[in-house]
This record gives structure tokens, sequence and C-alpha cells, in this order.
């Protein structure tokens, strides 16, 4: 009776030694599994991170190319107000010249 025991603790043994290594796969497989669902997670998380990163992007250039068409516009405003302002001058000078009420420098044209 003495071999039975011994042979039944030694098949006990050896179920819970493999229950055990069972048990310690299941959680491992579970374990990597969690690791994949994160993997999968932090991925969507970066893919959405990019677009909203690269619509800010979009956006920033959007508003650089309205600024120097803005840019463009007032300096061209700005050559046109002083074209204006010299025409002006020219004109108000013609004016000075042609009115024989108003001193000006240099010869007036004669009347007939």
């Amino acid at each position: 009776m003495g071999t039975l025991v011994v042979i039944v603790i030694v098949l006990v043994v050896l179920v819970v030694v493999a229950l055990g290594i069972i048990a310690a796969k299941r959680r491992r497989e579970a374990t990597t599994e969690v690791h994949r669902q994160e993997a999968a997670e932090a991925r969507d998380l970066a893919e959405v991170t990019r677009v909203e990163a690269d619509r800010q992007a979009a956006a920033a250039d959007e508003r650089a190319a309205r600024a120097r068409r803005e840019q463009l516009a007032a300096e061209q405003q700005k050559l046109e107000a002083a074209a204006s302002r010299s025409n002006a001058e020219d004109l108000h000078e013609r004016a000075d010249w042609i009115d024989p009420d108003v001193a000006v420098e240099g010869e007036r044209p004669t009347s007939s």
C-alpha cells in the first residue's frame, strides 16, 4: 500500500503542476490579448491625434496664406494711394500755375 500512496501522490503532484502550467499559459495569453487591445487603442488615439495635427497645420497654412494676401493687398493699396497723392499734388501745382492770383516761381503762360 505504500507504493500506491506514492503513485497517487506523484499523480496528484503531476496534475497540480499541469494545472499550474495551463493556468499560467492562460494568464499569459490573457495578458497578451490585453496588451494587443491597449496597443490598438493607442494606435487609434495616435491616428486621431495625427489627423487633428494635420487639420491644425492646414488651418495655420490657410491663415498664413490669407495674411500674405492681405499684406499684398495692403501694399498695392499703399502704392495706389501714393500714386493718387502724386496725381493730386500734380493737379494742385497745375492749378497754382494757372491761377493768376497765386505767386509761383517760374514763368506763367501768357494769356492772349
